[in-house]
């Protein structure tokens, strides 16, 4: 797993006020699948910024590929 990803969760969570698992979840529940449209909704409908939206949507996606 990439450590770039990892390296934002500690500022994803202190800035938005949700743990990483929460992001995940929300993640996980979207009727939506591409990784750009759910960074893209994460962007608008929670307020992330682009960097952040990518680092958990990457990181979600990639653990759903490896099971």
């Amino acid at each position: 797993m990439c450590r770039r990803s990892d390296s934002y969760f500690p500022s994803i969570e202190k800035k938005y006020g949700r743990p990483i698992e929460e992001w995940k979840d929300l993640i996980r529940a979207s009727p939506l699948v591409k990784h750009m449209e759910l960074v893209a909704w994460l962007k608008v409908e929670h307020g992330l910024g682009h960097g952040h939206a990518n680092a958990l949507v990457a990181h979600t996606l990639a653990e759903g590929s490896s099971k």
